[in-house]
């Protein structure tokens, strides 16, 4: 239970309210903007535009690229490895199929799938 006021305290009134009148710059009694103020004003707008613009450009293109379908890879139909080799990993490059045998790495030619060096581990 809060404890009750004394009965000879004051009584409190509620503070004034003040009212305020806003005005826009523009319609001020100073007159209009001052060159300065209008060029910077027209930047500021110029810059959000573009700045919007390049946000739904940058959007567009993700879509366009993430949607789009994968070149497909071309193999060559069979790759034979050297008796007793067997491919720990394999690597696709532009000119190449790279395959990591346990002893060695093997560089077949990408469009005829011929074997075309040999580079032994130590």
């Amino acid at each position: 239970m809060s404890p009750s006021p004394p009965r000879d305290a004051p009584k409190t009134t509620p503070p004034e309210t003040i009212q305020v009148e806003t005005t826009s710059p523009e319609t001020t009694s100073a007159g209009p903007l001052p060159p300065d103020l209008r060029f910077l004003k027209i930047l500021v707008s110029t810059l959000t535009g573009v700045m919007i613009l390049g946000l739904v450009t940058i959007i567009a293109l993700l879509v366009i690229r993430l949607t789009a379908a994968p070149a497909p890879l071309a193999l060559p139909d069979t790759i034979t490895l050297p008796d007793g080799a067997s491919a720990q990993a394999v690597t696709l490059a532009p000119a190449h199929v790279i395959i990591l045998s346990e002893t060695e790495i093997l560089f077949y030619n990408r469009d005829s799938g011929q074997l075309q060096r040999r580079v032994p581990l130590e």
